[in-house]
């Protein structure tokens, strides 16, 4: 996130606070008969509302929302008491045994904002709900209600699946509702309940429940009223599938139902170019207004911008369950294993804080150092024609290719550098990274080439006409990958600027050296353009050391590209040795 980003994410929660705190007395006294629905419904609400130190932005972004939604449409009171009912009287797994539990303040809002809204015709409003919280939130007891209140009280035929991205994963979730059924009928008198399914014995009800984590070419003909997707940010996007595939089938399969419901219940993980990360994204920009969806109900918890990974007060925001379900010293216990290895500190990071991360092991440069980096200049509009060295990376085919241009601003006394990324339209379908590169695409951060491969003359066009407002002095490259781009260029009258950039460890140890410098000093002395896929690129780099203590970046996996890295470090080193 640029600092751009994070300053209008302090305003907006500034913002949401002033409002929720403005006009709280007001949305009481408007909305009695549905707060008096559950003591604890308001209870958790002037909870929020009066302590935003406490509460991450979203969450006090989805307490709008919900009067919002309560100012538009009707209100099923009992049909949220029904619900809540039904959960306190069944019996779940827990450490001293099986036992009933009353739901938490957090909790009754999330079953209010599912079960409450209704649409003019009495229908349920909520589709779609994204639950996004950490682990030992007690996800899997609130899951296994739903599936097993679907059965017991939604359509004469209901059918609740819950899937996951393994099986191992969705038995989980579907063993918890075997047992909360297996407690409400000892002798199976009334159900039938095996390995992976549950049915009603003697035709009383059509309705079912199932555990899947197949492949969705084998799911035809499903009927789904509830499709609950547990820990879906562990879903991955390959050549052959997206991992949204297994949630298409099932949610496409509900046409026919009058409220219909798919929850996804997940925490965070390393996952960064799956379905979730990408769809949650899209529920925050619902939440901040951006987008609309009344169909849609999310509540996220995560750490606010400014929150440090090791302050209780963090901890205490994104675990509303804490000292509740998770022992109070859980955290700090945790935290303490995070400070020893970088596995345990991913493992507290996606797990425990709810953040999108990957293992910095190895890795260069994390992302919390680059992001802030973005941002902050146009390279088309610098004035005065300033000195600029150019690298470019292509790949012909298989994958995006770079272009960095970088500048010595002498006023600011800093780098800028600016990459522009390109991809062949012809290659897309298919690839291991599509559904990333289609939303970067979409984003503008990624220039399609038409056809199969990646267009030469294209770039060509694109680095001339920068040479009108940028003194271009090196252009360089890696030259066994780039021979055409490079006759272009050449024949355009840029040969004295072209040279071939050695991509030994030898050649990028300067830059590699140089740029960490720049990097860490303060303020920083290098500026990226804001686009995404610079910090992409920087954070799948792991450093290369050879025996002569000489650094050259490598990418972390097949599918990490990291050209824009080694385009801007290769303009660098250029730079530095450039003779005025």
């Amino acid at each position: 996130m640029t600092e751009t980003e994070k300053q209008s994410r302090r305003e907006l929660k500034a913002a949401t606070w002033e409002w929720l705190s403005s006009n709280i007395d007001r949305l009481e006294d408007g909305h009695r008969s549905v707060l008096d629905t559950d003591e604890r419904l308001g209870r958790y609400i002037r909870q929020v509302v009066g302590n935003p130190d406490g509460h991450n932005l979203y969450e006090g972004l989805a307490v709008r929302r919900f009067f919002d939604l309560l100012d538009r449409y009707a209100w099923d009171a009992e049909a949220v008491r029904h619900f809540i009912r039904f959960y306190e009287t069944v019996k779940f797994s827990g450490v001293n045994g099986r036992q009933r539990y009353k739901m938490t303040p957090v909790q009754v809002f999330q079953s209010a904002s599912l079960f409450g809204h209704r649409r003019p015709d009495g229908r349920r409003l909520i589709r779609t709900a994204y639950l996004f919280v950490p682990r030992k939130f007690s996800k899997t007891t609130f899951a296994a209600a739903l599936a097993a209140y679907d059965i017991l009280f939604g359509d004469s035929n209901a059918q609740a699946y819950v899937a996951a991205n393994s099986y191992n994963q969705a038995k989980i979730c579907f063993d918890e509702i075997r047992e909360v059924m297996r407690g409400l009928d000892r002798k199976e008198k009334h159900f039938r309940i095996n390995r992976e399914a549950i049915f009603f014995r003697n035709g009383e009800r059509g309705s079912l429940a199932r555990c899947l984590s197949s492949s969705p070419k084998s799911l035809d003909g499903l009927n789904a009223s509830l499709v609950i997707m547990d820990e879906y940010s562990q879903a991955r996007d390959t050549a052959t599938k997206s991992g949204a595939d297994l949630k298409n089938v099932l949610t496409s399969s509900m046409g026919v139902r009058r409220n219909p419901q798919t929850i996804i219940i997940t925490t965070a993980s390393d996952v960064l170019d799956g379905p979730c990360y990408k769809e949650l994204e899209g529920a925050k920009a619902v939440l901040r207004g951006e987008m609309e969806s009344d169909t849609l109900f999310a509540h996220l918890f995560m750490p606010d911008v400014d929150d440090e990974e090791d302050d209780p007060r963090t901890w205490a925001k994104v675990q509303p369950h804490l000292g509740v379900t998770v022992q109070a010293d859980y955290y700090e216990m945790a935290w303490e294993d995070a400070k020893l290895s970088h596995d345990d500190r991913l493992a507290f990071r996606t797990k425990l804080l709810n953040i999108f991360a990957v293992n910095e092991k190895g890795g260069w440069l994390p992302e919390r150092i680059v992001k802030p980096l973005l941002g902050g200049f146009d390279i088309d509009t610098l004035a005065g024609r300033p000195p600029c060295a150019v690298a470019f990376d292509l790949s012909v085919h298989d994958d995006f290719s770079a272009v960095a241009y970088t500048v010595w601003e002498a006023t600011s006394k800093r780098f800028l550098s600016h990459v522009d990324y390109y991809f062949p339209e012809g290659a897309l379908k298919g690839h291991p990274n599509e559904q990333l590169y289609r939303a970067w695409v979409d984003a503008g951060h990624l220039n399609l080439c038409k056809g199969e491969k990646i267009d030469c003359r294209l770039i060509a066009q694109h680095i001339i006409k920068r040479a009108k407002t940028l003194h271009i002095v090196a252009i360089g490259y890696d030259a066994y990958k780039a021979q055409e781009l490079r006759n272009i260029l050449a024949n355009t009258g840029g040969s004295e600027t072209l040279h071939p950039y050695s991509q030994t460890n030898g050649s990028f140890n300067l830059p590699v050296e140089s740029f960490e410098s720049l990097v860490y000093d303060s303020p920083p002395k290098i500026r990226l353009n804001d686009n995404p896929i610079n910090s992409f690129c920087f954070g799948n780099c792991v450093i290369d050391e050879d025996g002569m203590g000489n650094k050259k970046p490598y990418k972390a996996a097949p599918n990490r590209k990291i050209d824009g890295a080694i385009c801007v470090l290769m303009t660098i080193g250029m730079l530095y040795t450039h003779k005025h």
